[in-house]
């Protein structure tokens, strides 16, 4: 009954159309079975998703549609839900994260509703999770769950460039290096090579390290990467978020690195004071890299961009990808870019002052989660002085360098 139940669900489409056609692909990883889904009346590709059946006769269904959504869904046989009927559901993650999201039965046997970023984090991460919906109080188990949400967003993925027909394994998102780790020269007429280089920082202890998108975007050849000091050594592109600005490298398997960073797992406020590490001007200034310090002046970036914050700490070219530390020495912000002063003069006559950019720690969770890459979180504790906060950055604050062309360079 219950494998039937799974393979009627699978059918079922989770954003509201009559009916899924699918899987094309597979996703398989433990419990979890799935893979891409078309709208049966179009045949246009509508989602992603894997299903794990509980023997509390509930199944759960997570996925991502096209428009971006995560959604979660709570399917049953035994449910008789009208269509279009609301429920509000509280779940609560290993007995501490608790978050309220709102299903809507889109079919009689299914709530679906879609989950908020910190409620996927959470997912990824927890090992149990409580839905209370009403007087009704159900316990998962929850396993390999990090994995396939890493599955269902290679799938969405892979079926964008390729298309339904070419579906194969959702599952083996990391089996092979990313064809960009030496990314073709920019089309067109060739500019005159030089080196350009950024910054980045090691997330964790099998040498992951994060830097912009923008920083290795067009690099020809090898990506090197450097602690101040020490020889530079050749890294591999991971993977790559061009819309967040984020790319994902790591160093050869035979480094070691004394630290990591750790995560702030409180939200950051307007006011608070951060401080910025990174290798501006590199090869024109110090070698080495530099301090700056400022707050956080707004909690939104440019034309009020949440993923972002407004920060005042002195950043310039080369700071990029660079760490954003609160005043504990956990990271709160990936340094992306200062306001442009000759776009803000023609367009206002005035030159901006101390107004500049990080992406906020929510953008850069989610990007280290699909790409299942650990790394830890700390609550904010206690105050370190500036100094301390530079000395214990050496152990995981890199240069990075390639070569590129001049278009390349006119887009960092």
């Amino acid at each position: 009954m219950l494998k039937w139940a799974v393979a009627c669900i699978l059918q079922v489409c989770l954003v509201g159309l009559a009916h899924a056609a699918g899987p094309f692909g597979t996703i398989k990883i433990g419990n979890w079975i799935g893979g891409a889904f078309s709208n049966d009346q179009t045949g246009a590709f509508s989602h992603c998703a894997a299903t794990a059946p509980y023997e509390n006769g509930v199944i759960l269904v997570v996925g991502q549609n096209t428009n971006g959504s995560w959604l979660l869904s709570f399917a049953s046989p035994g449910y008789k839900f009208n269509k279009g009927e609301n429920a509000a559901i509280d779940v609560i993650f290993d007995g501490q994260e608790q978050a309220r999201v709102f299903a809507t039965a889109n079919q009689p046997n299914m709530l679906t509703s879609i989950m908020p970023p910190n409620v996927v984090r959470s997912f990824q991460k927890a090992s149990l999770m409580v839905a209370t919906a009403g007087r009704t109080v159900l316990q998962f188990q929850l396993t390999s769950t990090a994995p396939v949400i890493a599955a269902i967003s290679n799938c969405m993925t892979r079926v964008k460039a390729d298309g339904l027909d070419k579906a194969g394994d959702f599952a083996k998102v990391a089996a092979k290096p990313a064809a960009a780790d030496k990314p073709a020269p920019p089309a067109g007429k060739p500019g005159k090579t030089a080196s350009f280089s950024g910054t980045g920082f090691v997330v964790s202890t099998s040498g992951h390290i994060v830097t912009n998108h923008h920083v290795i975007d067009g690099c020809i050849g090898d990506i090197k990467g450097n602690l101040a000091g020490e020889a530079a050594m050749v890294l591999r592109v991971v993977s790559r978020d061009a819309i967040n600005d984020l790319a994902l490298l790591q160093a050869p398997a035979t480094t070691t690195f004394k630290d990591y960073v750790r995560i702030r797992d409180r939200s950051i406020r307007s006011g608070d004071s951060v401080v910025a590490i990174g290798f501006p001007y590199h090869g024109l200034l110090t070698s080495d890299f530099t301090v700056t310090t400022g707050i956080v002046s707004s909690l939104s970036g440019l034309l009020n961009d949440t993923r972002h914050l407004q920060i005042s700490a002195a950043v310039q070219p080369g700071n990029s990808g660079g760490p954003l530390f609160d005043t504990s020495g956990q990271v709160v912000g990936v340094v992306v870019a200062k306001l442009d002063a000759r776009t803000m003069i023609k367009a206002t006559g005035t030159i901006p002052e101390n107004i500049n950019f990080a992406i906020k720690t929510g953008a850069l969770r989610d990007f280290l989660d699909n790409s299942v890459v650990p790394y830890q979180t700390a609550e904010p504790k206690g105050e370190l002085k500036t100094t301390d906060i530079a000395g214990n950055a050496r152990a995981y604050t890199m240069l990075i360098s390639c070569t590129g062309t001049e278009q390349v360079d006119a887009k960092r």
